[in-house]
């Protein structure tokens, strides 16, 4: 009992100065250290700091939209590599239809597009049905398994954008979680003007880079119509040219990509190939740069992955004096001239951009594309000042807390009442240090989950001083008396808070947003409880009975 060496004295004194130290910038004003070259604080949650939340729902009609094209361009390239033959293709109805020129290859047609069909996780189902009506029309159909799978794959893909976009911002601690099937929930704490988190998370940043087709006749372009094995997009910026691929529309038109959007009349427009050259997949980074040619203005630089590079530059080299349309959430920004070959997989994408657009645009396409369009449903504010009156209250709270406590514990074992007294001030600035060290973000049930440890705290020492007390009542001596005490409370306290740990961390799992930060607050508290109730409590004992040699004790 009374070994307790100087080196493991001072590296427990140590150890627990060195936490406590790490929680006084979050007890100081942020200007005071704003300026000490280290100076980790706890981050306050929405609650308590006040910040954006938004609500944002998936348009899955458009994805829905989005496969049935993205399946036309596939069936239509592998059907023109294994040379069959096939008339127009068509995705009316919610499926892909297209006919064989050539009846006898049929069998070759299905096995070609059979190769293209998977299982959806242990339904037994398959993500596209293959029919065949009066022995030359093939239709593939998105099947209900597949269209729920692809949602839920567009979702984690969307969840986990959002998420880097946010943090390019540079927000402190954001919650971004899955609501059901379709809802992303956005808390991003400090925040009071969610304008531009609302554009930012809007636009889905879809970035490909595409042929123009130069044959195209503006004059079916102006009614929206595109040769075959091509697209008609929106071209706004193509108003200041004159070329004989660009048509205006004569009238308003509804976007194939998008039923909720309209061009008007006279937007200008251009027909370009359906089949991307390259896509923002084979980005590596984008940036927001000075445009060297234009004094004040903005470009975003880009830089394409080594596959990305070589096929952008293969493309270029056959198609110099051609134009490629970038284009972005299927509106052309820009449709220059191949002048050279484009070779080493960077370029530049210009705009009339601004700094901040330019920037905007950068963090998008380096986040990457959202996989489905998401819209904002809801929205709050929440000001500072509730969380001014919810973190005085939990200060409140936790003073008296920590008074009830330290009375009850000095009158009730005196000497070893003030040594758990210690144990609880110190765990306190302890547990405050460590979620300064992880960069934790403490909300309101987190306050919550703070008192109750504080309340907890003293729990070990309360077994180890009745043990104690118990010890000393069978006529043990006073060493012998706290040895035993602390020896056999310790396993009923190890084997309390495991308990009480296994259900935090089945908080934390399984739980979101209030409920995981009540955990995390929870879990520290008892690891730090346990070593200061435990650890240093019986290392101040130690040292008193080392010095002193009681006789007896008054506990």
């Amino acid at each position: 009992m009374l070994d307790f060496p100087r080196w493991k004295v001072l590296s427990i004194i140590g150890f627990l100065a060195a936490l406590c130290a790490l929680a006084i910038p979050s007890m100081l004003p942020e200007s005071t250290v704003a300026n000490w070259p280290v100076h980790p604080r706890i981050n306050l949650g929405l609650d308590l700091a006040g910040g954006s939340y938004l609500l944002l729902e998936a348009n899955t009609d458009d994805l829905i939209v989005q496969r049935l094209g993205a399946k036309k361009v596939e069936v239509a390239t592998d059907m023109r590599r294994a040379k069959i033959g096939i008339g127009d293709i068509s995705t009316d109805g919610g499926k892909v239809t297209f006919m064989l020129r050539d009846i006898t290859r049929l069998e070759d047609a299905r096995q070609l597009l059979s190769q293209h069909t998977n299982g959806v996780g242990n339904t037994g189902q398959r993500d596209w049905d293959i029919a065949v009506i009066n022995s030359s029309t093939f239709t593939v159909t998105p099947t209900k398994a597949g269209i729920d799978y692809a949602i839920e794959q567009a979702m984690d893909g969307a969840t986990e954008v959002v998420r880097r976009r946010i943090d390019s911002l540079g927000t402190r601690e954001p919650t971004i979680i899955k609501q059901g099937s379709t809802r992303i929930v956005v808390q991003v704490p400090g925040l009071q003007d969610p304008t531009a988190l609302k554009a930012l998370l809007g636009k889905t940043a879809k970035l490909e880079f595409k042929l123009v087709d130069t044959n195209a006749d503006a004059a079916q372009l102006a009614k929206g119509i595109a040769p075959i094995g091509d697209q008609v997009l929106p071209y706004p910026d193509a108003a200041r040219f004159t070329a004989p691929y660009i048509g205006r529309l004569a009238q308003p038109m509804t976007s194939p990509f998008d039923s909720k959007v309209t061009w008007p009349a006279q937007t200008p427009v251009i027909a370009v190939r359906d089949e991307a050259i390259i896509t923002g997949s084979d980005l590596t980074d984008a940036r927001a740069e000075t445009d060297s040619e234009n004094p004040g203005g903005w470009v975003v630089g880009f830089q394409f992955n080594t596959q990305g590079g070589k096929n952008f530059a293969k493309v270029t080299q056959v198609n110099v004096g051609k134009p490629f349309a970038i284009i972005l959430d299927n509106s052309v920004i820009s449709a220059p001239n191949i002048e050279t070959p484009i070779l080493g997989g960077a370029g530049r994408i210009t705009g009339g951009f601004d700094a901040k657009s330019s920037n905007d645009l950068a963090i998008q396409l380096k986040s990457g594309a959202l996989p489905v369009a998401l819209k904002v449903i809801e929205e709050r504010t929440v000001g500072p000042d509730l969380g001014k009156d919810s973190i005085n209250a939990g200060i409140k709270a936790s003073i008296i807390a920590v008074v009830l406590i330290v009375l009850f514990m000095l009158v009730t074992y005196g000497r070893f009442g003030i040594y758990a007294n210690w144990a609880v001030v110190i765990n306190v600035l302890v547990i405050m240090g460590v979620l300064a060290l992880i960069n934790g973000t403490l909300t309101l049930p987190g306050i919550a989950g703070f008192v109750l440890t504080i309340g907890t705290a003293v729990d070990a020492n309360v077994l180890i001083n009745e043990r104690i007390r118990e010890e000393r009542r069978r006529g043990r001596s006073v060493v012998q008396a706290v040895e035993l005490g602390y020896k056999e409370a310790s396993r009923t306290i190890f084997e309390a808070n495991m308990t009480h740990a296994i259900t935090g961390v089945i908080m934390f799992l399984l739980g979101s947003g209030p409920i995981k930060g009540f955990a995390v607050v929870l879990l520290i508290g008892i690891c730090t409880s346990v070593f200061t109730a435990v650890t240093f409590t019986r290392m101040l004992v130690v040292l008193w009975l080392r010095k002193n040699r009681p006789q007896t004790i008054n506990i």
